[in-house]
């Protein structure tokens, strides 16, 4: 017996009447109507309802059952409600990963502009550089840079993820401005300290591949920490262009070797496959697509 529409039943039942007033209120015939009455009483081991000829009453066991039957008939109608308002506008809570430097420079201050739009959503955003796994840790969106293997989700291109060579023009000043990646062996280079032999970003050359400086004069493991010592003229910095885009407009950063930095890599946004996302999801994808997006 669904339990459910047993409860409905009872309910029915008691606020009607009758067995044939509840088969009216939920279009069954009076025969299913008791069937459900007594279906309920066989699994409770208790009679609910004293009924003759003439009229019904509810058992002390009735009344409490339906007490407790209309609370939870009411809460089940509140859960739908709320699932439904999820449903026909942007609502909840979305949880996003994104990578620590683009996340931070790109995906926030969208995030932001969006909770002006559709203030019922509230937006967890973890910066992490780590391959978050969307359906064990509750992810709803997860912005990934590189090219996508993963089958079981979806993915669509963002933007393009491109790199700049920069330094202070204080810097270039004292060591001169490099013009091929062989001369940076005579300058003081920077680095990032996750950076190894083996993801160490690699410059186009004349002849092959040639790796950034391994020797850098600064580690850091802040992407923030090396655009300010590079601004104070420390040494040549490779970084992500969105995370020194400010400084490079302002002229505090110059590019330099643009014609040897790495070749820009996708960014993508990647969700669970849904038949039906919620509004909460579609709408900051397209918000995100709008304003950062550009095409493939």
């Amino acid at each position: 017996m669904d339990k459910l529409r047993g409860m409905e039943t009872f309910i029915a039942v008691v606020e009607s009447g009758s067995f044939i007033g509840a088969a009216t209120r939920l279009e069954m015939s009076a025969v299913m109507v008791g069937k459900y009455i007594a279906q309920l009483e066989a699994r409770l081991g208790t009679r609910l309802l004293e009924r003759n000829t003439r009229r019904q009453s509810l058992t002390d066991a009735g009344r409490v059952y339906y007490d407790e039957a209309k609370r939870v008939i009411e809460q089940l109608g509140i859960a739908e409600s709320a699932v439904e308002r999820l449903r026909t506008a942007p609502a909840g809570t979305l949880r996003v990963s994104a990578p620590t430097s683009f996340g931070g420079c790109v995906i926030a201050p969208l995030a932001a502009t969006f909770l002006q739009s559709w203030p019922e959503v509230r937006v967890e955003l973890d910066l992490t550089n780590r391959l978050v796994d969307l359906v064990e840790e509750g992810i709803d969106l997860a912005i990934r840079i590189g090219e996508i293997h993963q089958q079981d989700l979806v993915a669509r291109y963002l933007c393009a993820y491109r790199m700049v060579i920069c330094a202070a023009p204080d810097y270039l000043a004292r060591h001169g401005t490099p013009q091929t990646p062989a001369d940076l062996v005579d300058h003081l280079c920077l680095s990032h300290t996750v950076w190894t032999a083996r993801n160490e970003w690699r410059l186009p050359g004349v002849e092959g591949e040639v790796r950034w400086k391994r020797d850098a004069i600064l580690r850091c493991n802040d992407g923030y920490g090396l655009r300010m010592a590079a601004c104070a003229g420390a040494g040549l910095l490779l970084q992500p262009e969105v995370l020194v885009e400010e400084e490079l407009k302002n002229g505090k950063l110059i590019r330099v070797l643009e014609s040897f930095t790495p070749a820009p890599r996708p960014v993508h946004l990647l969700w669970r496959q849904d038949l039906r996302p919620l509004p909460k999801l579609t709408q900051f994808i397209a918000h995100l697509t709008a304003q950062a997006g550009e095409p493939n």
